[in-house]
This record gives structure tokens, sequence and C-alpha cells, in this order.
């Protein structure tokens, strides 16, 4: 299936102020655009493009005082199959495990691994080591935060996301990866694209959605304890420890957020016939960082 993605944002700035933003897709599935994710500004600013220390393509760039609106869309390629499930994943031993996967064992800003260990070993210590335990922390989380878009706040950590016992989709993730983590389980925190494919659609206005992946059995899988339910269509953008590490944008400054329109859509199979093209692309960043301009669509 072919999905269509992108963004239409908009930042009020005071004064001229260094912002970055974690608004591409993640390099992991560069393979799988159909169309450039050509990222348009509104004045036309010079941008630079770099890799953070988790992997993740950051564009910076130096805001000017006024009003920048930033745009992109684009269409991915994907599978149209739904996350994988395997619940014969086992926990890796903690000597065994990679050394880049170790820090994702470690508590960090929202994740305060600290204040939730005890109650990680009391509620999930005799369940089935494995797939089974992580199941079972998201199970708990899917049941224990009620949802709610007016209680969001970019402050809550998971040990206040339960206590609290509401939130938005950074909180499910954030809870589950500090429980996970509590029980020496590497978890990491990720976001990105996931439309409303293949289950009802919501009436709330399409945002990007958190999860979170577990490393089972050597390698990393998806788990989502908003929904809890394996998902068709998840493009992700960023992975981190937590939230702080994958924010969509960062001001080093006074930034206003204005505008927010994201798009997640399935697209009929003759619409990405005309959303295709021929030839080639390449993702990168040329003529001394601008971006490339916008290739004609067929």
């Amino acid at each position: 299936m072919k999905i269509r993605c992108g963004y239409d944002l908009s930042y009020y700035c005071p004064q001229a102020v260094p912002m970055q933003f974690l608004l591409s897709v993640h390099p992991s599935r560069e393979r799988d655009l159909v169309t450039p994710q050509v990222m348009r500004t509104d004045p036309h600013l010079p941008t630079r493009i770099v890799l953070d220390h988790f992997g993740n393509r950051l564009t910076r760039m130096m805001v000017p005082p006024g009003e920048i609106r930033l745009s992109a869309d684009f269409v991915v390629e994907d599978s149209g199959l739904p996350d994988e499930v395997n619940w014969d994943a086992q926990e890796v031993p903690i000597d065994r495990l990679p050394d880049d996967v170790l820090i994702f064992l470690m508590g960090s800003r929202y994740a305060d691994t600290d204040l939730l260990s005890d109650i990680a070993w009391q509620m999930f210590g005799g369940t089935p080591r494995g797939w089974a335990r992580v199941q079972a922390i998201v199970d708990y989380v899917h049941d224990r935060i009620r949802f709610d878009y007016q209680m969001a706040r970019n402050t809550r950590t998971a040990s206040e996301g339960h206590r609290e016992q509401v939130g938005v989709c950074r909180d499910f993730a954030h809870l589950a990866v500090s429980l996970c983590r509590c029980m020496n389980i590497p978890a990491r925190y990720c976001t990105g694209y996931l439309g409303d494919i293949g289950v009802p659609k919501v009436p709330d206005p399409m945002d990007w959605s958190a999860w979170f992946e577990v490393y089972l059995s050597g390698r990393w899988y998806t788990f989502d304890a908003r929904h809890n339910k394996p998902r068709i269509g998840r493009i992700v953008m960023a992975r981190g420890r937590d939230a702080t590490d994958v924010a969509i944008s960062t001001a080093f400054g006074s930034a206003i957020l204005g505008r927010f329109d994201v798009i997640t859509d399935e697209l009929p199979e003759e619409t990405s016939h005309r959303h295709s093209y021929s030839g080639q692309f390449s993702s990168s960043l040329m003529d001394g960082g601008q971006p490339m301009p916008a290739l004609s669509r067929g």
C-alpha cells in the first residue's frame, strides 16, 4: 500500500532563534519513499540536515523574526502488514546486550525509573519472562491511563502519568518504557506517523503518534500501549530515550506554534499511481545544505 504523509506547521518568533526539527522519516524507512520528503520553508531559509546521536535525521536552521511556515507532502510505500507479534521472543541477559542497547535500560528525563522500580517488580516480577512480560506491562499501562487530549502536559513524567492515570500517547509510551527498563528489558521511545488504517476512523485531528520498541531475542519489536493491538501503516520518524530526544521541534529561544496540520492517509490504488513519478531521487541534501527542489509528479 501507499500512504500519503506530510505536515503544515507555522511558528512565530519575536526575534531570531536557532531551531531544530525531527520531521523527516527515519533513515531506516527512506528506502520506502515513493516521492521525496522535501521540507519547504516560507520564507525560504538555508537548512542543514545531520544525524543525531540516535541516528535520527535532524534539520537545523536559523529562523528570523516573524512567522515561518514549514510543510511537506510525500508518499511512502508500506507492506500493509500489522506490527509483528512473536510470543517466543526472549529477554537477553544484560551481559550479552550490545553496547549501544545498554542506554535504553537507564532512566531518563521522562522515564523516571527510580520512582517506579518497586511498583514494577511487585506487579511483574512473577510474570513469564520475555514477550509475555512485556505484553503484561502493555496491558497494565493500557488499562491504567485514560486517553484525554485535554489533559496533555509536556512536563508529565512516567511516574506522574502512573499516579494521575490520564494522558496522551506519549504518556502511555513513557510509562511502558519505564516499567520495561525497571524489569531490565531495554525499551526505547518512538514517534512517527500512524493513521487510521485498518481501524475505525476517529474524529480527533490527525497528529503524530508515540509508541515504543523493546529489545528481545537480539532485535527490536514494536509495542503500543495506547492502542494495545497490532496496527498497520506505522512509519517511524525518530527514536530515543524518551520524548526529549525526539521532540518534533526545539527552539533555543521563543517560538510560538501556530498552524499544526498532519497528514497520514492511505491512498487508493488509482491515486497511488497519480502520485508516482519516473526517475530516481536522493533524499540527501545537496547544494550546500539547501533542500533539493520538489520533483514534479506525473
